[in-house]
């Protein structure tokens, strides 16, 4: 092992229009036929203050490491179907010019008050989520 690994360690230095790369970079596409030769790219970017100048991190994920080891819970599919309900009522409902008026003068109103959503689909998503919840206990 080297005594002085950190200056032979490849460094890379973003372009100002990216200096804080983080999350997916590339997918695997499960359902290709190929998903098993695939890499995932990820990487990271730490925003703590310390002492290291080195905030950026890069992982390669195989197909393995992303595949479920374990069932879907009850607890889980309820989730999901919450999920996927909400998100079509919010996008719906966004959609609907008979109550963007409505909604926006709502969203307006409640916005700057503690605890006030910051932004309208975070709004609408809170409404449509109690609405959700209301109507399936």
């Amino acid at each position: 092992m080297y005594e002085d690994s950190q200056q032979r360690m490849a460094k890379a230095t973003y372009a100002p229009m990216f200096e804080t790369v983080s999350g997916a970079l590339n997918k695997i596409d499960k359902k290709s036929p190929h998903a098993a030769d695939q890499k995932m790219v990820l990487t990271t970017h730490r925003k703590a203050p310390t002492t290291s100048p080195d905030c950026s991190r890069v992982y390669l994920r195989d197909l393995n490491s992303i595949t479920r080891s374990t069932p879907v819970t009850a607890r889980e599919t309820t989730i999901r179907t919450k999920f996927a309900a909400v998100s079509t009522a919010v996008n719906t409902r966004l959609h609907d010019t008979t109550k963007q008026a409505a909604d926006l003068a709502a969203f307006n109103a409640q916005k700057d008050t503690p605890g006030g959503k910051t932004t309208m689909r975070s709004y609408i998503w809170s409404l449509e989520s109690a609405a959700y919840d209301q109507a399936n206990g």
